[in-house]
């Protein structure tokens, strides 16, 4: 008798599966599947993002070397714009590329000798090289062609002045100043705690 009983459980347990991946196969057809768990499609008809804000928010997101891509992907539509210099400058100021973001800035203030965020970021890049006195004229010129509007360009004029006063460090330090994003893409240098 229970021998009997174990072959009807086993056969009612084999229908109750059968039946369950019959009800799994079933939903998965065209008619039962649920759109909303579908991966969004692309839409070949829709406008393309500009890469200059795709590259903006992968700098404001610390992605550098992706905005470095997307800030190159824009200069072949382009051309070299200053806008363009100045990012692809700053995303290598980001990786630590000081002498690639040098160049870059270097050129952009050549180019257009008015903005500010582009010598402030180069003064930042000479901070970054230790070139204190050079820096510290970079963010000067900055600050004159911001017309002294912005707390971030005078806070890293302050600290240039501060190393040019006392530029030897004798303690050993690995970095005590680290990088933070403004808006604009401007950079500001800050203390670290």
């Amino acid at each position: 008798m229970s021998s009997n009983l174990r072959c009807i459980r086993f056969r009612l347990r084999r229908t109750f599966q059968a039946t369950l991946v019959l009800a799994m196969v079933a939903s998965c057809t065209e008619t039962g599947l649920s759109n909303d768990l579908d991966a969004p499609g692309i839409d070949p008809k829709a406008e393309s993002v500009d890469p200059i804000t795709v590259g903006n928010r992968l700098m404001a997101s610390g992605e550098y070397e992706l905005a470095l891509t997307s800030f190159s992907r824009a200069a072949l539509n382009q051309g070299m714009t200053t806008e363009l210099l100045t990012s692809m400058g700053t995303a290598n100021l980001g990786l630590r590329r000081l002498g690639q973001a040098e160049e870059l800035l270097r050129r952009a203030i050549e180019d257009e000798p008015d903005w500010p965020i582009a010598w402030n970021n180069l003064g930042v890049v000479l901070m970054e090289k230790a070139e204190y006195p050079e820096a510290e004229q970079m963010f000067r010129r900055a600050f004159a062609l911001d017309n002294g509007e912005s707390d971030a360009i005078l806070d890293n004029l302050r600290l240039a002045l501060a190393k040019m006063e006392n530029p030897v460090n004798t303690s050993p330090e690995k970095q005590e100043y680290t990088l933070e994003q403004q808006g604009d893409g401007q950079f500001k240098l800050r203390k670290l705690p």
